[in-house]
């Protein structure tokens, strides 16, 4: 009988210190909320630490785990009678774009577009990666992003010309 690594195998260990990080900005970005992102997070690889002989074999464990998460906090949310629906937090101050008038846009999406343009942009993930985690064709994931760009698309000119007014 071998013996059994204190936080898992190491295999485990090296994945779950590159993709923590990433899960977690994910999730704090989703929720706006370091607190519901965390508890999420770690639910989420201790739930993947519990089925790694499993989960290592899968095409995502990535897109496995963030799926995990995002179920998590949506539950969370469900349970404190909130929208299922996870918001883009007001203080955007730390993703790609700072610009207030992106993320406004981005928090008007349909549910869909707002995940898929989180998972996309915020989290760096594939679109295979993504119809994994959103349990969706990976066909459905790129019509919904090229809907989400035209939408922002529109928005954002539409705010450019207010403010050229």
């Amino acid at each position: 009988m071998g013996v059994e690594e204190p936080y898992g195998p190491p295999e485990f260990e090296d994945w779950y210190r590159r993709e923590h990080p990433r899960l977690l900005g994910l999730l704090v970005a989703a929720t706006g909320s370091v607190d519901i992102a965390a508890d999420a997070t770690d639910e989420a690889f201790a739930r993947a630490l519990a089925r790694w002989k499993r989960v290592s074999t899968m095409a995502s464990p990535a897109g496995w785990t963030y799926r995990v998460a995002l179920n998590l906090v949506r539950r969370h949310h469900k349970h404190r009678g909130r929208e299922q629906a996870i918001p883009v937090p007001r203080d955007a101050t730390s993703f790609p774009t700072s610009d207030p008038a992106v993320w406004e846009a981005v928090r008007n999406l349909p549910t869909r577009q707002r995940e898929a343009v989180l998972l996309r942009y915020v989290a760096d993930f594939s679109e295979a990666d993504i119809a994994a985690v959103m349990s969706v064709r990976r066909g459905t994931v790129a019509s919904t992003l090229a809907a989400a760009r035209q939408t922002l698309s529109e928005q954002l000119v539409e705010d450019l010309q207010e403010e050229a007014l």
